[in-house]
């Protein structure tokens, strides 16, 4: 064979256009066992198939779940920002109330109204925040509790009975919906 001949036989053989009967193997039935083996082959990904359409799937997923982690990043921020909205309306009409006093007061000669009015924008204001979840701690009287209450000092008691509990009361504590939100500032008998 010359040269020739031999490198279209291999160019061929690599198309897979050989029609030499010799190379084909048939089976029992007369089929051919080449033509089953490129079925088969056609059937089965390849590894490199099969890894690139896994890398595929992960990289959507991870591009989905991004996604999602900064669509969330995104809205905790926006409800955040806008929180307080709500208390904020509420407080705007106590804020109004405390510059109606304020223009009133320099007018008013009587003392007694003026405590009036002070009490009810008070009574206005803490009921606002009552019913935004705030609860005040009524504390003078029971036992000191080192998670709910801040010691300032301790003072001498006379009656046994005050040892270890609240004589005092110097700031109130608040809690907000059961949790903490401000400790109260007491004075302890010892």
């Amino acid at each position: 064979m010359s040269e020739k001949e031999n490198l279209e036989e291999q160019e061929q053989e690599r198309n897979g256009t050989v029609d030499d009967a010799t190379d084909a193997q048939t089976n029992q039935d007369g089929e051919n066992v080449e033509e089953e083996k490129v079925v088969e082959a056609a059937k089965e990904p390849t590894l490199e198939e099969q890894y690139a359409e896994l890398n595929n799937k992960y990289v959507r997923l991870y591009s989905d779940f991004d996604n999602f982690r900064k669509r969330t990043i995104k809205e905790k921020a926006d409800i955040i920002s806008t929180a307080n909205k709500s208390l904020m309306a509420d407080l705007l009409g106590t804020l109004d109330d405390f510059e109606r006093a304020i223009a009133n007061n320099e007018k008013v000669e009587d003392a007694d109204s003026l405590r009036e009015g002070f009490k009810l924008i008070y009574n206005k204001y803490f009921m606002t925040l009552k019913n935004k979840g705030l609860e005040p701690m009524d504390c003078k009287g029971d036992v000191f509790d080192a998670d709910k209450h801040e010691a300032i000092t301790n003072i001498p008691v006379e009656n046994s009975a005050d040892k270890g509990k609240i004589v005092d009361v110097i700031e109130r504590g608040y809690n907000l919906r059961g949790k903490a939100l401000r400790y109260a500032k007491v004075v302890v008998g010892q």
